[in-house]
């Protein structure tokens, strides 16, 4: 697996790659592929498609296509990071990538999900689940290969992302969102940029996030002080339900972070590892809570050569796409 940037992709990164600013989210400049932007020469957008209404809420996915797609494409969508509470599927690393991924030969789809000030845990991964589940139905639609979804998030992205990886056979969490709830909710692989795995670990940690504070990010996602919800916050870490079916992962983080703890993703690819699960780690050294544009750049063609290899390689054999709806 490569780790230099070069040719079309490495031009391709100097132009859509931006330095992440704040804990938690990334603050973004109008980038390619943002509404009122100029799209990436091959590229298309749906923005706005309407994949489930929840309390009068709709939650949107926004779907990107080459210009002439030549049959189903495998799928990589992109769940956002901003702490549960905030951020949008036009901001991110992933979401910056477009016009790397879908010229690649992939569809990108960036979800929405409802936030922790409107619904606490598990309303954000039912959603994200709800998103899988209509992209999958509507996969001929969109000239999507359904048997052939990654998933990619960054901070709380990259949480619900893992999330999504080790509960494909967690009933508990499909939720009543939508309009599919027939359809599996499976992906065949996770990209996890610093994502949470274990918040009862978080204490003791360098990081600002206070597990003993009501107002903090992770207290706020479960409703309450993380010890008065310990079987809420055991639902929410992807570390819980981890079996050896589960798909590839790719986990990145910084060795830096302030924010998600190192260790978060240290005890989540031991765990996977533990359980016979296909895991590659990038320790970025010296990397903060959103990297850098260098550390960035250097993921891209690992990110890009894992989505190949699972969702169009000779790994890239289909699931059993009842399995979670049965």
């Amino acid at each position: 697996m490569t780790r230099r940037i070069g040719g079309v992709l490495g031009a391709w990164m100097a132009a859509f790659w931006l330095v992440a600013a704040g804990p938690w989210a990334s603050a973004q400049a109008a980038t390619p592929g943002q509404p009122g932007a100029k799209l990436p020469e091959g590229v298309k957008a749906l923005r706005g498609v309407e994949f489930a209404k929840v309390g009068g809420k709709s939650l949107q996915l926004d779907i990107y296509t080459p210009t002439e797609p030549k049959g189903k494409l495998p799928l990589v969508v992109w769940i956002f990071g901003g702490a549960w509470r905030g951020g949008s599927k036009e901001h991110g690393p992933g979401f910056n990538a477009i016009g790397v991924v879908v010229p690649h030969g992939y569809v990108m789809a960036c979800i929405s999900h409802r936030f922790s000030q409107d619904a606490i845990f598990p309303a954000q991964i039912e959603d994200c689940k709800a998103a899988i589940r209509f992209l999958r139905a509507n996969a001929a639609k969109y000239s999507i290969d359904g048997d052939h979804i990654g998933v990619w998030g960054e901070s709380s992205g990259g949480h619900l992302s893992a999330r999504l990886g080790t509960s494909g056979d967690v009933k508990d969490l499909e939720g009543q969102v939508g309009d599919n709830l027939g359809v599996s909710s499976r992906v065949q692989c996770v990209v996890d940029y610093c994502g949470p795995s274990d918040f009862m670990k978080f204490a003791g940690r360098p990081t600002w996030v206070k597990v003993d504070d009501p107002k903090s990010p992770v207290c706020q996602l479960v409703g309450g002080l993380l010890a008065d919800k310990k079987a809420l916050v055991a639902k929410a870490n992807p570390i819980t339900y981890i079996t050896k079916d589960d798909p590839p992962l790719l986990v990145a983080h910084g060795d830096k972070d302030n924010a998600v703890p190192f260790n978060q993703s240290e005890l989540l690819v031991d765990a996977l590892k533990r359980a016979g699960v296909d895991v590659t780690f990038e320790a970025i050294k010296g990397g903060g809570h959103n990297f850098g544009q260098a550390q960035y750049e250097r993921l891209v063609p690992i990110v890009i050569a894992f989505f190949d290899k699972h969702l169009k390689g000779a790994a890239a054999t289909p699931q059993d796409t009842e399995k979670a709806a049965n």
